[in-house]
């Protein structure tokens, strides 16, 4: 089986460049090679040169083995005492390699093992020459290319872990704001619902009620087409309100306040035209509520006796309880069987639950004994308490 071989990914993006300079660096290392032996140039220094070219045209597919391959061929030169000077330089120029392109960052244990394996055959072959001022040089060639491939290849890695973490800062940006979309148009969606499907009920009531009006009653059907028009007036009044934030970016933030139970008694009030009787009760001390627990609660009231006036028997009672540290509220109205054949959707249940999830409360809803049913919702009540 073929082993694959490591290439740092700068080296896979750039490989034709690469590759040239690998050309022009191997030439070099012939002319070194031969240069550094005239007057006298044998065919021993020609194939040493011919290997030093070879091995810098190889040296970043397997850097490793090519510098133990050049040592090895090093060593065995002073043994035979046919070594050439510029087979040294070739030395440096392959432990930089190893150090930069290797897989694994060892480059002291190959700048030391090289460096041993020269000083232990130079010292064995001829002790007494081979210690003096130039071996000082040698130790410098070989560990400096050690320390300045490592230095090349912790600046690659450092470079490509910043382009890396740019990268996956930049894709978080874009999911972040994709989740911000989704979350507004969510939002949006809720409030429209909200507002809609309260105000399209009571215009159906009213509709109903004029159909019967001008039946047997014409001169009472104005009366029930004003409340129709008012109706159709608040729930376009509050729809531009909710969506009109998209319009223009630059829109300043509306001035009106955001609808809250002191809202309570208009909502009723509308309700009552119709013919809907809330008996609204509260225990506790009424005090101010943080602004999204104040949305919520209203909302919460909205939905729960617009489906009850929908498929109750035309009653509820509302019960709002203030309590230290949370309010709770609870809707309760009679079923009219057979229900009616147009179900709803299903997202005002699921409308109320996210509007209290996102107060840090919670919504229960569902039939109660005695064929009736409950909305019950409690959501905390104190200052500070959603930060």
């Amino acid at each position: 089986m073929r082993q694959e071989v490591w290439l740092p990914p700068w080296l896979e993006q750039h490989r034709h460049r690469a590759w040239i300079g690998d050309v022009l660096l191997a030439a070099a290392q012939v002319v070194l090679v031969l240069k550094l032996q005239q007057p006298v140039v044998t065919g021993a220094t020609v194939a040493l040169a011919v290997f030093a070219a070879a091995a810098v045209l190889l040296r970043r597919r397997v850097p490793e083995r090519i510098l133990m391959v050049a040592t090895g061929v090093a060593v065995l030169t002073m043994i035979t005492e046919t070594v050439a000077a510029g087979l040294f330089i070739t030395l440096g120029v392959l432990t930089f390699s190893a150090a930069a392109y290797s897989p694994r960052r060892r480059p002291w244990r190959q700048a030391a093992l090289v460096w041993g394996a020269i000083v232990i055959t130079g010292s064995v072959m001829d002790f007494g020459s081979w210690w003096g001022p130039d071996q000082f040089g040698l130790f410098a060639w070989i560990f400096g290319g050690a320390g300045a491939g490592d230095s090349a290849r912790m600046r690659r890695a450092y470079i490509s872990e910043v382009t890396e973490r740019a990268r996956q800062a930049e894709q978080t940006r874009e999911q972040e704001a994709r989740r911000r979309v989704m979350d507004e148009r969510l939002r949006i969606a809720r409030e429209l619902h909200d507002v809609v499907a309260h105000h399209i009920a009571v215009i159906s009531v009213h509709a109903g009620a004029a159909g019967h009006a001008l039946r047997d009653r014409p001169e009472e059907v104005w009366p029930v087409l004003d409340h129709i028009r008012g109706a159709a007036d608040t729930v376009l009044d509050e729809i531009k309100s909710v969506i009109s934030v998209l319009r223009d970016p630059n829109e300043s933030d509306p001035t009106e306040p955001a609808p809250g139970l002191e809202r309570l008694d208009d909502l009723l009030d509308g309700l009552r035209t119709t013919g809907f009787q809330v008996r609204r009760q509260e225990h506790g001390e009424r005090r101010p509520l943080p602004a999204m627990v104040d949305l919520a609660a209203y909302r919460i009231v909205q939905e729960a006796l617009t489906n009850a006036h929908r498929y109750g028997d035309g009653s509820a009672l509302l019960d709002v309880t203030y309590r230290p540290g949370e309010l709770e509220i609870q809707v309760t109205n009679r079923i009219v069987w057979p229900r009616p054949r147009r179900s709803g959707s299903g997202f005002g249940l699921l409308g109320m639950r996210e509007r209290a999830a996102a107060a840090h409360g919670q919504v229960t809803a569902g039939p109660i004994p005695g064929g009736g049913f409950r909305v019950h919702a409690v959501l905390p009540a104190l200052q500070g308490s959603l930060t």
